[in-house]
């Protein structure tokens, strides 16, 4: 069975260099990663190198749900790009500078329980909160 890529993207009105560290650092991991003002990411790791593992933990702010995101790094090229896989998955991060801001590309292998279109909005969501949060940081 082939796997559906999906791709989300925004434009960062900042430098590669800080976009890079705020996607990356559990400080500021902790203050973006979810799609909803009603969720939260109370804690994060990152050992970023190959063979390193990512943990988030998403939840809900009001406690009735939640989950770890773990995932291994298999590809890092150090302020460009990096690729970690989960649950069979893989995603792709991509930091391409373009005048005074910085587009970041995230394509992600689609899962199979819920519709392509959700999971690229819930992507798309926690990307947005990304950019919102580095442009006023």
């Amino acid at each position: 069975m082939e796997t559906t890529k999906v791709t989300v993207q925004a434009t960062i009105n900042a430098d590669k260099k800080k976009v890079w560290n705020y996607y990356n650092k559990p400080e500021h991991i902790t203050k973006w990663n979810f799609a909803d003002p009603s969720w939260q990411c109370p804690n994060a790791e990152n050992d970023m190198k190959v063979g390193g593992k990512y943990r988030a933990r998403m939840e809900a702010k009001d406690g009735s749900f939640g989950f770890d995101f773990e995932a291994i790094y298999s590809n890092i090229i150090d302020g460009e790009q990096f690729t970690y896989g989960f649950g069979g998955r893989t995603v792709n991060v991509k930091f391409k500078p373009v005048a005074n801001q910085t587009e970041v590309v995230v394509t992600f292998d689609a899962e199979n329980e819920n519709p392509i279109d959700m999971q690229k909005a819930g992507w798309q969501a926690i990307l947005n909160n990304f950019k919102n949060y580095t442009e006023t940081n």
